[in-house]
């Protein structure tokens, strides 16, 4: 096995990588920043700064123009590929928390961006099965609660369109899955990736992005 170039991510080299893509914009910048003041315990559970950028871009290279989100969390990554879709598009996001999609709520109104985004509040999987059965997803973001992620991929693969990306979000799960013991929420995302590998219906590669993110396309 060679590992290629293994150049370390330093704090300089993360802050030199930020300063080399699209930067967030007031709303965005904002968000991020109201996240870890008023919700310091849970602020890591918000999208790397880097993913935003990252799922504007993916939304305007498949021409998206319905997404679907499982865990808004504050909204930031809603709010990015919000802001990428056209004026008809839409996307609908799925949580749990009224509380922190407050945060999110008030973002996208800021933005100007509330007409294409619909929040779901309540279980993702209730939303995913009431979903019309055949594909028609451009662009999906799996972000929720790990234990949950292979019945999500199940509700959400036949329903994408052919050439649909799902990104999925902590496939490392801060480096767990390679613990052999793994338990709980590592256990079911080692489960996950190795759902994703062998499905024949997606292609999909898995690249260190944050906390990892796995890329799939629906063959």
């Amino acid at each position: 096995m060679s590992k290629g170039n293994s150049t370390p991510v330093t704090d300089e080299l993360y802050a030199y990588m930020l300063a080399h893509n699209p930067p967030l914009d007031t709303v965005q910048r904002e968000l991020v920043d109201i996240t870890y003041r008023q919700l310091p315990e849970h602020a890591g559970m918000q999208s790397a700064e880097e993913q935003g950028p990252l799922l504007a871009f993916l939304v305007r290279l498949t021409g998206a123009r319905h997404i679907v989100e499982i865990g808004t969390f504050t909204g930031f990554s809603a709010l990015s590929m919000a802001q990428a879709l056209p004026a008809d598009g839409r996307l609908i996001t799925c949580d749990v928390s009224e509380e922190w999609t407050a945060y999110a709520r008030d973002a996208w109104a800021k933005a100007g961006v509330a007409d294409r985004v619909e929040l779901r509040v309540g279980p993702a999987l209730d939303t995913l099965r009431a979903m019309p059965a055949e594909p028609h997803i451009d662009v999906a973001y799996l972000d929720a609660d790990k234990v949950n992620y292979v019945p999500y991929w199940e509700e959400l693969v036949p329903r994408m369109r052919q050439g649909g990306v799902i990104a999925t979000d902590n496939v490392f799960f801060h480096g767990g899955v390679t613990d052999p013991d793994a338990t709980g929420a590592a256990a079911a995302v080692k489960e996950f990736n190795d759902r994703v590998t062998a499905d024949a219906r997606m292609e999909s590669i898995m690249i260190p992005v944050a906390d990892g993110v796995t890329l799939s396309r629906k063959r």
